[in-house]
């Protein structure tokens, strides 16, 4: 299985594919005045359930926004819960 992860700038989405179907995404919505993305939703796809979809399409987002200077606002549940549990990435919250 291969897997694809992608930076969709006009759906202000972070997605995840395997074998080029999508699998997950996690959205976000960016603040006019500031760099911050707030991150509002993850979305795995139930067949694809189980497989650490979420944990990698949102560790890509947060890799990706701190790579171009941003800073994120953690909305979703899960996002929030895997910043606590990946302390690397608390220096990223607003």
């Amino acid at each position: 299985m291969t897997t694809r992860l992608e930076h969709n700038v006009a759906d202000t989405r972070y997605e995840i594919y395997h074998d080029d179907v999508l699998a997950g995404y996690a959205d976000y919505a960016e603040r006019e005045d500031s760099k911050v993305r707030d991150f509002h939703h993850t979305m795995t796809f139930p067949e694809f359930r189980g497989r650490g979809v979420a944990a990698d399409v949102v560790a890509f987002g947060l890799d990706d926004s701190r790579a171009n200077g941003y800073q994120v606002v953690p909305t979703c549940w899960y996002v929030e819960k895997y910043i606590a549990e990946h302390r690397e990435y608390a220096d990223l919250v607003a």
